[in-house]
């Protein structure tokens, strides 16, 4: 299974070993801003930030599409910045690939991401916090050679049966960028997504929790008793949703703009708490929590 990397945290983060995930942190780009709705979306990302930091989480998980020219060095400008305030504060920041990042020149995107997030492996890659393991994986498979896509398929069962077998593993997280279920009427549930990481999902003991971006919402859904999660309101330009729902999403009433996620073990399951923004821009607040537990 290829080696698990678990952090030395400060002593504010063992009393307080939260995990933090965010999607979509993308400026929108001049096209979007024509199609979509803007609302200081770059604004929203900095505060997302922000508030990540004054939270101080023993690890930040951002879900693909961190900007939005991934090849072009000027869009990772702000990024950089927030990056650098994280490392400041010892808040180690991992990410997976999302199509923003491969965008107009693949090879120079993942270049330049990949010296943003070292750690990161464009077929798989699994981080340990608090016994929680966070399965970070690669969507992309349009951008994907047969060989990789094989050999992430190959490690992603692999990685999940060598979890299930470890007593010092609690619970297990899956992240990638593309949602296998959204209602989004911009992007299409991804059925590479459904097919490929869904079913080890389902079927290991410890996977408590899958979460996704690509659609620019807070979406939540319930799939053979396992939760799925939509979390793409990192700063990029909202998308409207359906209003004959393809899955029933039991966060119907719950849409904020903007919004990242608070995960934390509790014993043997995980308390999820979404951080919402205040559509003043004013801070954020909690908003749906809920507990994730093992089946």
């Amino acid at each position: 299974m290829g080696a698990m990397c678990c952090f030395s945290s400060t002593l504010a983060q063992d009393k307080n070993p939260v995990i933090a995930f965010a999607s979509d942190t993308q400026a929108p780009l001049a096209i979007e801003k024509v199609i979509r709705r803007s609302d200081h979306n770059t604004k929203a990302t900095e505060l997302i930030f922000k508030d990540v930091i004054a939270t101080h989480p023993a690890g930040l998980f951002i879900l693909g599409d961190v900007v939005s020219l991934g090849y072009k060095n000027s869009k990772w400008q702000a990024m950089d910045s927030y990056l650098k305030l994280c490392s400041q504060n010892n808040i180690p920041v991992y990410a997976s690939l999302g199509n923003h990042e491969l965008m107009l020149n693949a090879a120079k995107g993942a270049e330049r991401f990949q010296s943003r997030f070292p750690m990161h492996k464009s077929t798989g890659y699994v981080e340990v916090i608090d016994s929680v393991a966070i399965v970070l994986l690669n969507s992309n498979f349009s951008k994907m050679k047969d060989s990789a896509i094989a050999r992430q398929d190959a490690w992603y069962i692999q990685t999940i049966t060598g979890l299930d077998n470890d007593a010092a593993i609690k619970l297990v997280i899956i992240g990638c960028h593309h949602s296998p279920f959204t209602n989004s009427k911009v992007v299409k549930p991804s059925s590479a997504v459904q097919q490929k990481f869904v079913p080890a999902f389902i079927n290991s003991k410890k996977c408590v929790l899958f979460l996704s971006g690509h659609s620019h919402n807070f979406e939540r859904f319930n799939f053979k008793g396992k939760d799925f999660l939509v979390i793409g309101g990192g700063g990029g330009p909202h998308q409207p949703l359906r209003s004959d729902k393809i899955t029933p999403d039991m966060a119907a009433d719950y849409k904020p703009m903007f919004h990242y996620l608070q995960v934390k073990r509790n014993h043997d399951s995980l308390q999820v708490v979404s951080r919402r923004l205040n559509t003043d821009f004013s801070g954020f607040a909690n908003g749906l929590t809920f507990y994730s537990h093992k089946h």
